[in-house]
């Protein structure tokens, strides 16, 4: 922390600035990664308890959250170390998100879509304004 600190001060503003945004995106990216992690948790706990019609449909559903989860958790990897291959996979999943959170708003599903709305416009635009050099 304290290396990081004093890199920030040794750095121009633009400079400085832009590490913060990617910090917070990475800190995003996290959250939204440790998000769809406990989603897929609460499909296999709810599966375990209730008769499945189709549990093919949630094996596949349960890998592709687990899969996408592990890519924005690598995606805020690459942000947090300063590399720009984390940047297209953030933007995609979060206009992903948004179109999700528009469909939950139009379902009434106010709880859920607002946040996850809130959420992903936030990432959105940070990622978007970290120029890459």
């Amino acid at each position: 922390m304290k290396s990081q600190l004093a890199t920030l001060a040794i750095m121009s503003p633009d400079d400085a600035k832009k590490v913060r945004r990617r910090n917070i995106v990475a800190a995003l990216l996290q959250v939204e990664g440790a998000a769809l992690l406990s989603l897929g948790a609460v499909l296999i706990i709810k599966s375990i308890h209730s008769h499945l019609e189709a549990p093919l449909a949630l094996v596949g559903v349960v890998i592709f959250t687990i899969l996408g989860a592990a890519a924005l958790l690598v995606s805020a990897k690459g942000f947090r170390a300063g590399r720009n291959y984390g940047r297209a996979p953030a933007i995609l999943f979060n206009l992903i998100a948004l179109g999700v959170s528009y469909f939950q708003m139009q379902a009434h599903l106010w709880v859920v879509a607002l946040p996850l709305a809130a959420i992903s416009l936030a990432t959105l635009v940070l990622a978007l304004s970290i120029i890459p050099n």
